[in-house]
């Protein structure tokens, strides 16, 4: 199985969709589970859609993804966008520019198996508004198809604008095997004759992709399930050039919340999203392996290298599969919580910047500790500023819960903060041994304890009686935080 070799090609149309990773990272585990090669084409021959810098963005995010590219169009060790491979050039502007499919649309052309049309995008546009009208389903009705070649071609030499389309056979089953959808057939009589190259002398998709698979020797291509209808024009070109086809093996959709396509489209799942929330590589390639795909155990937690060595398509599902964050979130967690602690603080620090709660110049030693206060808690690295956020708030801006003003409004609140205070004023600042030390002082002092010790104490300082430890929250607020905490609700509240 060495001679496996498959394909991620997408368009270079803006930023990386999260269904495109799992394509690409499904191939990519294919590719690693059969000792086989994981190849990147740019299919940018739609150059309506072309987005400058869409490559680089790509590329940039496959490499922070830890899917890695064995041949084709790769980043080199200057960042730069470059190419790799004896099968090049892998971007198909390029192949244009290099007449790779001229050969391959005279040779159809010749053989009567495509033929020039020379119909208006005006009227090809009336004809499928009136067969829509008439209950038909709206497809090119073939009026240039009975032009005689000699004709088409005179008209080709004096520059009558053109396209080149697949002159498809009559009332003809096209079959196929897909590996998970099973055998599927589909009738010429309900396929378009196909554009094979475009008024601007572009190849499509549909012509382009199948020379290219060709010549690059693909043996598998793994794409989404919404290619399916395109397969047959595919196969049938494999056949007219007497090539053989490789396997197909179209994945299951990936759905909304509301079983809806993810779609690109509507703004849904861009890769550069998760990116800048704080997700973590690890977890975003972990939870989208089981988008569509069950491993053969109960487990959910898998490197990239340990998908690689049980990933087959035999256990890919037939039916789209539901993104769900909550189950995101859960995975990358588990990832978060493995972090040396120091890790995770450099993580969290440009999101806490952002918020504006702290700036460049915050210590480390107290990030650190801010880092292994809320390590439990935070799923994506965006959580750190929400959940610490009332360390350092103003005063005026917490949001105290319904059970943090029950317990700051007790009998004994009072006593308790009045005490606080006490320390705090015999301190010069707030040290790990004060931290530890303040509650047993102060339960000493008051006689008061268990939680009437510890949630108003909590409550007034974090505006919650619950949460992580309070020594270390003690430490990160420090002694001029605190005691103006204290005052603020002792006059407010």
């Amino acid at each position: 199985m060495s001679n496996v070799r498959v394909r991620f090609a997408p368009s270079p149309t803006g930023y990386l969709h999260i269904g495109g990773l799992r394509t690409a990272l499904f191939n990519y585990l294919y590719a690693r589970h059969t000792g086989g090669d994981m190849i990147l084409r740019i299919e940018d021959t739609d150059r309506t859609r072309y987005v400058e810098g869409a490559i680089e963005n790509l590329l940039e995010a496959l490499k922070w993804s830890g899917v890695e590219i064995d041949e084709g169009v790769v980043l080199d060790e200057n960042g730069k966008v470059s190419q790799k491979g004896e099968f090049g050039p892998y971007i198909q502007s390029e192949r244009v520019d290099k007449g790779i499919y001229d050969k391959y649309i005279k040779q159809l052309i010749d053989e009567d198996k495509a033929y020039y049309c020379f119909c208006s995008q005006e009227r090809i546009d009336k004809v499928r508004e009136q067969q829509k009208a008439d209950g038909l389903t709206p497809k090119y009705d073939g009026l240039c198809r009975s032009i005689p070649k000699e004709e088409a071609q005179r008209r080709v030499d004096n520059g009558e604008a053109h396209t080149v389309r697949l002159k498809l056979p009559a009332d003809t089953d096209i079959t196929f095997n897909d590996r998970i959808k099973g055998k599927i057939t589909f009738n010429t009589d309900d396929q378009d004759d196909q554009v094979l190259i475009k008024r601007d002398g572009y190849p499509t998709y549909h012509f382009a992709v199948v020379v290219d698979d060709h010549l690059m020797g693909i043996t598998h291509v793994v794409r989404g399930d919404e290619w399916i209808s395109s397969t047959p024009k595919h196969v049938y070109l494999y056949q007219a050039f007497g090539w053989e086809a490789p396997e197909y093996i179209h994945l299951p959709t990936v759905l909304n919340k509301d079983h809806k396509k993810y779609s690109k489209r509507n703004g849904d799942g861009m890769v550069e999203d998760f990116i800048e929330e704080g997700y973590m590589p690890e977890g975003l390639i972990n939870f989208l392996s089981l988008l569509g795909w069950s491993p053969d155990s109960e487990e959910e937690i898998f490197t990239i290298e340990e998908l690689a060595k049980q990933f087959d398509f035999d256990r890919v599902n037939k039916t789209g599969a539901v993104f769900d964050k909550k189950k995101l979130d859960w995975i990358n967690g588990h990832y978060v919580r493995e972090l040396p602690v120091e890790e995770l603080a450099q993580e969290i620090k440009p999101y806490m910047i952002k918020s504006g709660l702290i700036d460049e110049s915050y210590p480390d030693e107290k990030l650190n500790l801010l880092a292994a206060t809320w390590q439990s808690a935070i799923d994506k690295f965006s959580d750190a500023p929400e959940l610490a956020k009332n360390y350092y708030l103003a005063d005026s801006d917490i949001d105290y819960d319904e059970e943090a003003l029950d317990a700051i409004k007790t009998d004994d609140a009072k006593k308790l903060f009045d005490a606080f205070i006490g320390e705090l004023e015999a301190i010069d600042e707030v040290d790990e041994e004060f931290a530890t030390s303040v509650m047993k002082k102060i339960q000493k002092q008051t006689g008061i304890k268990g939680k009437n010790l510890w949630f108003p104490v909590r409550a007034a300082l974090t505006g919650s009686v619950h949460g992580p430890e309070l020594s270390n929250a003690f430490q990160i607020m420090g002694k001029a935080k605190m005691k103006e905490r204290l005052e603020y609700v002792k006059e407010n509240f």
